[in-house]
């Protein structure tokens, strides 16, 4: 895919744009709004517009409150606004510190995983370490370090994943979620600047939603030499780290048949195909 050079800059989700669009979406007034949590209207304008700082705990809940009232937010909904008002989890370290982290043992373990895919990565979705078959499912990803920039500019990618735009459309929307738990979304600036480059994440991210997981576990993916697609069983896990707690996941892929692909009435594969 070629990078679209638009000068236009990407903005990272805020509090007041997501409290902006939940009230539009209810048809409630700055006023209104104001006036049933407690605050002046001039104040939710500020809000809206970044003007002010973090909202505290109890203003954020008595707008919750009211746009319950109106319309119940969803779950997600209402994680996001928390994050992006700062009140959810700290700043983020550099790829290489989190790499340090990453003692012998703990690469060992994704050895032990083999045949199965392992690997950790961060909450932005850089690799951090790897097993030989992740490094054999997702070729090139270790070296563009990060999934999305896999993703979107690897054309071994499309190769790889059938499902390849939405396997696109849900990383970049469950990128919107973890930019808001960060609780400070400057540090995110400069890699949406990147990432825009691209025209599809520029349209994904556009559609302002957020997700905090997969909606479902499966992922498909196609071995580039024999062309046969397994379905991969995903789990992911968070893994502690002293120095930087919450930041370090595990992935976890266990492959599994996938018989669309075979046809009706294929069999399984043996064990050592």
């Amino acid at each position: 895919m070629q990078p679209n050079r638009d000068s236009d800059e990407l903005q990272p989700p805020t509090f007041g744009l997501l409290l902006r669009r939940l009230r539009d979406a209810r048809g409630v007034s700055r006023e209104r709004l104001a006036f049933n949590a407690g605050v002046s209207a001039s104040y939710i304008s500020h809000l809206e517009k970044g003007d002010r700082g973090h909202p505290t705990r109890e203003v954020v809940d008595a707008l919750v409150r009211y746009l319950d009232r109106i319309d119940p937010l969803s779950a997600v909904e209402r994680r996001h606004l928390l994050d992006l008002a700062g009140l959810g989890v700290s700043e983020f370290p550099t790829v290489e510190q989190l790499r340090a982290e990453i003692t012998d043992d703990m690469r060992h373990a994704l050895d032990l995983h083999e045949p199965n895919l392992a690997a950790y990565v961060d909450t932005r979705w850089n690799v951090l370490a790897c097993n030989a078959s992740y490094r054999k499912a997702f070729p090139g990803v270790e070296e563009d370090v990060n999934l999305l920039r896999w993703l979107l500019g690897n054309p071994l990618s499309r190769a790889v994943m059938p499902e390849w735009e939405e396997e696109v459309r849900l990383t970049v929307h469950w990128l919107r979620g973890l930019i808001a738990g960060s609780g400070d979304t400057t540090w995110s600036l400069e890699f949406l600047a990147e990432l825009g480059q691209f025209e599809l994440f520029r349209e994904l991210w556009d559609e302002g939603v957020a997700l905090y997981g997969r909606p479902t576990p499966t992922m498909h993916l196609r071995d580039t030499i024999s062309g046969r697609c397994s379905a991969i069983a995903v789990q992911m896990f968070s893994v502690f780290c002293a120095a930087y707690p919450t930041q370090i996941q595990i992935f976890l892929g266990i492959p599994t048949w996938c018989a669309e692909t075979h046809g009706p009435g294929a069999s399984r594969p043996s064990p050592d195909e």
